[in-house]
C-alpha cells in the first residue's frame, strides 16, 4: 500500500471510531443511575453505556496526543485520578453544583480543543482535565448503590476510562500525516457538536 493511501486509511480511523460509539452508545447518557451495579464489570461497562462520559474520554487521550510529550500520558493519568477523587466526593454525599453542566460542557470544550489543535502551556491543560474528571466521577460516585462493591466498581470504572484514553492516543496518532490532521479537526468539531447538544439538554427551561 502506497504512503498516501496509508495516511488516507489512519485517516479515516477516526470518523469511522466515532460512527461506532454512536452506534454503540445510543442516545443515553452515562448518568442515568444504574442500580445493579455491583462490582468491577458494571463499573468497567459503565463508562462504555454513556455517550457523553465516551466522547470526553477519547477526547482527552487525542488532545494529548495532540500536545505530544508529556501531555501524552500526564492528561490520561490526571483524569482518572482526580475522577476517582470526585466519586469519592459523590458517594460520601458532599454537593457538587452544576455536575450535568459541567459533564455537557466538557465534552464541548474538549472537542473544540480537539479542533483547535493549539499548544497550551501543560499546567492549563491539566486543570481544564482535572475540573472535568472531579465533575465526571461525582455524577458516577452519587448513582453508586449503598449495597455495591465501591471499590470493585471503582477499579472496573477507572480502567475503563484509561483504555479510552488510550484509544483517544492512538486516534490521535493519525495526526502525522496531513490528511490525519484534518481528520481530527473534523472530529473535534463534531465531538463539538455533540457537547453543544448536550448543554442544550441541561439548559433552564
Amino acid at each position: 500500500m502506497s504512503r498516501i493511501g496509508t495516511a488516507t486509511s489512519m485517516a479515516a480511523l477516526p470518523l469511522m471510531t466515532v460512527a461506532l460509539m454512536i452506534s454503540a452508545a445510543g442516545p443515553a447518557l452515562a448518568h442515568t443511575g444504574d442500580g445493579g451495579a455491583s462490582g468491577f464489570v458494571p463499573g468497567f461497562l459503565h463508562p462504555l453505556s454513556g455517550f457523553d462520559h465516551l466522547l470526553a474520554m477519547v477526547s482527552v487521550g487525542i488532545w494529548g496526543a495532540e500536545l505530544g510529550a508529556p501531555a501524552i500520558w500526564l492528561l490520561p493519568i490526571t483524569f482518572p485520578l482526580v475522577m476517582a477523587f470526585g466519586g469519592v466526593l459523590g458517594v460520601i454525599g458532599m454537593p457538587l453544583p452544576g455536575t450535568e453542566l459541567l459533564i455537557a460542557l466538557s465534552v464541548l470544550v474538549l472537542g473544540s480543543l480537539v479542533a483547535w489543535g493549539r499548544r497550551i502551556p501543560l499546567g492549563v491543560a491539566m486543570v481544564v482535565v482535572a475540573i472535568f474528571a472531579i465533575a465526571h466521577g461525582h455524577a458516577h460516585g452519587v448513582e453508586l448503590p449503598s449495597s455495591a462493591d465501591a471499590i470493585g466498581f471503582t477499579v472496573g470504572f477507572v480502567i475503563a476510562t484509561g483504555l479510552l484514553h488510550l484509544a483517544g492516543i492512538v486516534i490521535g496518532l493519525v495526526s502525522r500525516w496531513p490528511i490525519g490532521v484534518t481528520a481530527i479537526r473534523v472530529c473535534g468539531v463534531l465531538v463539538a457538536v455533540a457537547g453543544g447538544y448536550f448543554l442544550l439538554g441541561h439548559a433552564p427551561a
